[in-house]
């Protein structure tokens, strides 16, 4: 990450953030080919072209009987002459005026070009009685009408899917190449911080930020080394981030990157490597500080759990998509009422804690009472963000709003 960031006025909106992100980052970790059963969640690194067709014959798409539709007289009877079942092909050509018991999935003989389902048919032992309304290629699945060789079915940078697996099993596909995961290495600051089940002396507090980070960033797929919790000394940070940064692909840390006497992560950053910015114009979460680590990036989140998990969602989560290869980086907002009043100063954004319910057909977001990015219990209690762009003013109860979803947030 070379490009330095700047921000006016000594802030950078969220927006800003991810251009600066994405014009500086890319790939960082190797790659690898994995078989499909251990390709979910990967990073696809290869597009995937179909060398098959899929459904590579003609098939039926539905149990009865397959026919010439030039051949349906006008009573509809014609005579049986085959049964046709999946995997099991005809071993000759439809005779001339004729029918063939057919089943789900099964080719259709050559001649074939019509299917009547056997709900509408009537069985007359050596003949069948089919309806006369059909038309020519009804009830048929054609080959190649799911996929035709030479398609691209999957695209690098995307994050793989059980559907993913499927369309790559279908064109014969055994493994992909991905990837590698990132190597990420986290540790949280503060002499005040104690690992939960230790003692709790006055004044301290257990540390959440760690675990919080980690689960997303493992639910990404990244590879996380916990270097537990330092204390504020600015040698021993200097020396944890060296340390680090000699082993891993990304450094996350929480604490220490605000303007107090005691955050020294700020400082050790700069010592070792490079700050490109380090406040955002968002509430929860100021302080963000981005940057790098004798050549490995860094980001430093604030030290409140809420602005730790809000931080990571907006900007640690692409920045560590990006560096694993990934393409799409797009967050699917959807439109909601507001059912609370808020009252909205222009100029920074916020992410308010809410969660949905129907109300007469209606999508409305109920706010968290308390706005505190301390208060961890609003992210278990919410479902998701109402996003309060930096330009807008009050809300009032019935107007309509943004929502991120945890669901889009957290993966």
């Amino acid at each position: 990450m070379t490009t330095r960031f700047a921000a006016e006025s000594g802030q950078m909106s969220v927006d800003q953030a991810l251009t600066q992100l994405r014009a500086s980052l890319g790939p960082v970790v190797g790659l690898e080919t994995v078989a499909l059963r251990r390709g979910l969640f990967r990073i696809l690194a290869e597009d995937v072209v179909a060398s098959i067709n899929v459904p590579p014959h003609d098939n039926s798409a539905m149990d009865g009987w397959a026919f010439r539709h030039a051949d349906l007289p006008l009573d509809g009877r014609l005579p049986v002459r085959g049964r046709v079942a999946a995997g099991h092909p005809l071993a000759h050509p439809l005779p001339a005026g004729a029918a063939v018991r057919i089943f789900t999935g099964a080719p259709l003989p050559d001649g074939a070009d019509t299917v009547a389902m056997q709900e509408d048919c009537r069985d007359e032992d050596a003949y069948v009685v089919l309806p006369t309304h059909l038309k020519q290629g009804d009830n048929c699945r054609r080959a190649g009408e799911d996929v035709a060789s030479g398609t691209v079915v999957l695209r690098a940078g995307i994050r793989l899917r059980p559907q993913d697996l499927g369309i790559a099993a279908a064109i014969g596909r055994t493994g992909l190449e991905v990837y590698k995961p990132l190597r990420v290495a986290v540790f949280s600051t503060g002499d005040e911080i104690r690992q939960p089940g230790a003692a709790l002396p006055p004044g301290s507090i257990y540390d959440t930020n760690r675990f919080t980070a980690t689960a997303l960033l493992e639910s990404l797929g990244a590879e996380v080394t916990d270097l537990g919790i330092l204390p504020d000394d600015l040698h021993v940070i200097r020396t944890a981030l060296r340390n680090a940064a000699a082993s891993h692909d990304l450094i996350l840390t929480s604490g220490g990157v605000s303007i107090g006497e005691e955050d020294h992560v700020k400082s050790a950053v700069v010592e070792e490597g490079a700050l490109h910015f380090w406040r955002l114009a968002i509430k929860p979460g100021r302080p963000v500080a981005l940057g790098e680590v004798a050549g490995t990036p860094f980001i430093g989140l604030p030290g409140n759990p809420v602005a730790v998990m809000v931080t990571f969602m907006l900007v640690a989560r692409p920045m560590a998509l990006m560096l694993m290869g990934a393409s799409d980086l797009g967050l699917k907002r959807f439109a909601v009422e507001a059912g609370f009043s808020f009252r909205h100063k222009p100029g920074r954004r916020e992410y308010l804690r809410a969660r949905l319910a129907h109300m007469d057909g209606r999508l409305v977001a109920a706010k968290f009472p308390s706005d505190g990015s301390g208060v961890l219990t609003s992210m278990v209690w919410s479902e998701g963000l109402v996003d309060i762009p930096e330009d807008r003013g009050d809300i009032a109860p019935g107007e309509t709003v943004e929502f991120l979803s945890y669901a889009e947030l957290m993966r």
